[in-house]
C-alpha cells in the first residue's frame, strides 16, 4: 500500500483507502469483485479512493507511471484473473478507465492505444507515433472518451440536423453537448433511473403496469451512428470546434470487464 501511495504521489495525485461498502459506491466507480476504484472530492480537491473488502486477496500493482503526462497504469491481480486500469488527469478532473482485457498492456502509452476504437487506429496509420497521443492530430479530434473523425463526404438533410444535442455513455453521466448532430440506426431502448442502460422494446412491453409507472421512462437510441459539427461542450473539457461533419466514436472502455455495462445512449 505504501508503494501504491508513492506511485500516485509521483503522478501528482492523492490516494486514500476505505472499506468496501457496496451501497455507498458513487456513480463514477470502477467496481471489480472485492474492491473498487473511484475519484472522490474533499476540501483539498479530488483524490483517488481504493475500497477493499477486509481480507481481500486482490493484489494491486503499478505497472507504469508517467509523471510528465500524469498517467498511471494499474494492475489488479487475483489468482489468474487480471485487469488493468488507466488512471490520470488530462484537462481538469482525474479519471479511471478500464483497459480491455484482450490487450494485456504494460505501459501507459500502450494503454492509450488500446483504448482507441478500430476506426481511429485505421485513421492514424500514417500519423507519426509521437502525435498519436495528442488530443488532436490530422486524423481525428478527441474530447474525453469521444473521438471525432472527419467525414467530408457526409451529406445530411437540413431537416434532420438536431441542435444542442447530448452525447452520453450510460444515463447519469455528464453529457457532451454538440452544436449540430445527425443520427441514424441503432436500437430503440427505454431508459429510466431503474434501467440506466435501457431496455429493448420487447423487454419494456413485458413489464407490468406497476413497473412502468414506477419510473419516468425516456425513449432513446442505443449505439446509433452519429455525426456532429460545430462546437462540442463539456464542463470538464475545453470546448472544441469541428469544421464540417465528423463521425463520432467512443473509446473501447466498454470492452473491459470493469465497464461491461456501458452503452452509447443518444
Amino acid at each position: 500500500m505504501d508503494f501504491l501511495a508513492r506511485a500516485f504521489t509521483k503522478m501528482g495525485a492523492r490516494l486514500k483507502y476505505a472499506e468496501f461498502v457496496p451501497d455507498r459506491w458513487p456513480t463514477r466507480r470502477q467496481a471489480m469483485g472485492d474492491f473498487s476504484l473511484d475519484v472522490q472530492r474533499d476540501a483539498r480537491g479530488e483524490y483517488f479512493l481504493v475500497s477493499r473488502v477486509p481480507g481481500s486477496a486482490t493484489e494491486l500493482v503499478v505497472l507504469d507511471v508517467q509523471p510528465r503526462v500524469r498517467h498511471l497504469l494499474l494492475l489488479s491481480r487475483k489468482q489468474r484473473e487480471k485487469h488493468r486500469f488507466l488512471l490520470g488527469q488530462e484537462e481538469r478532473p482525474w479519471f479511471v478507465a478500464g483497459v480491455p482485457e484482450a490487450t494485456p498492456v504494460s505501459r501507459v502509452r500502450d494503454a492509450l492505444q488500446a483504448l482507441k476504437p478500430e476506426g481511429v487506429l485505421r485513421s492514424e496509420r500514417f500519423i507519426r507515433s509521437k502525435q498519436r497521443d495528442r488530443r488532436s492530430n490530422r486524423a481525428r479530434v478527441r474530447q474525453g472518451e469521444w473521438f471525432f473523425l472527419p467525414a467530408p463526404d457526409r451529406r445530411v438533410p437540413p431537416l434532420l440536423i438536431l441542435g444542442n444535442e447530448p452525447l452520453v455513455r450510460s444515463r447519469g453521466g455528464k453529457p457532451h453537448v454538440c452544436e449540430e448532430l445527425f443520427r441514424f440506426g441503432g436500437e430503440t431502448v427505454y431508459v429510466s433511473p431503474g434501467a440506466r442502460n435501457g431496455l429493448p422494446e420487447a423487454e419494456y412491453k413485458e413489464l407490468s403496469d406497476v413497473d412502468r409507472k414506477r419510473w419516468n421512462w425516456q425513449v432513446m437510441r442505443r449505439n446509433p451512428k452519429v455525426y456532429v459539427r460545430g462546437r462540442v461542450r463539456h464542463p470538464d473539457h475545453q470546448t472544441i470546434t469541428l469544421l464540417g461533419w465528423h463521425e463520432v466514436l467512443s473509446n473501447t472502455e466498454d470492452q473491459s470487464y470493469a465497464m461491461r455495462n456501458i452503452v452509447f445512449l443518444d
